[in-house]
Formats: structure tokens, C-alpha cells, sequence
């Protein structure tokens, strides 16, 4: 082979090299950019998740909370109505304490 046709061969060859070396390149930038997008995608995703489960979270709580509330408004009222129910059974009993007590101050003056 003449020394010519070698070294356009060498050149050729050093011609598919650089090609080959900026597809390579160019391949590579497009798959980091392709890997950014998705990691982007895959961010946003998370993040619509974590606030969806936030949410739903925060209903729970809420619903937790209205029903402790309804539970201790419940034990209140049936605690007034105890007490309403004691009170009621004891007024005869302090009447008649306190007429007692006005008659025994009523002879005490006389």
C-alpha cells in the first residue's frame, strides 16, 4: 500500500473517529438532558403525592378532631343533665333547710 493511500486511511479513519466521538458526545447530552427531564418529572410527581397525602392526612385529623369534639360535647351535655337531675331531686330538701333555718332565726329574734 502506498504511503499516500495510508495516510488518507489514517485520516479517514481519524475522520469516523471524530464522528463517532461527537455522536457519542451529542448521545450523551441528549441522555442527560432526557435523565434531567424525567428526574424533573419524577420531583413533581413526588411532590403532587406528598401533598395529596398531606391532605388527606390533614381530613383525617380534622375528622378525628370533630368527632373528640362530638364525643366531649356528648359527655357534657349528659354531665349538665346529671346535674340538673341531682339539683332538681335536692330543692324540696333545701327548702325546707331554709325554712327551717328562717323560722329557727325568726324564734331566735323573738
Amino acid at each position: 500500500m502506498p504511503r499516500e493511500q495510508v495516510l488518507r486511511d489514517i485520516k479517514s479513519a481519524e475522520d469516523e473517529a471524530e464522528k463517532i466521538v461527537a455522536n457519542a458526545e451529542a448521545d450523551r447530552e441528549q441522555r442527560i438532558e432526557e435523565a434531567r427531564e424525567r428526574a424533573e418529572e419524577i420531583r413533581a410527581e413526588a411532590h403532587q403525592e406528598a401533598e395529596e397525602m398531606a391532605e388527606q392526612r390533614l381530613a383525617e385529623a380534622r375528622e378525628e378532631i370533630e368527632d373528640e369534639r362530638d364525643r366531649i360535647v356528648e359527655e357534657g351535655e349528659q354531665d349538665c343533665e346529671r346535674l340538673q337531675e341531682r339539683a332538681e331531686a335536692r330543692v324540696d330538701e333545701v327548702v325546707e333547710n331554709v325554712v327551717t333555718r328562717f323560722e329557727e332565726e325568726v324564734h331566735a329574734q323573738t
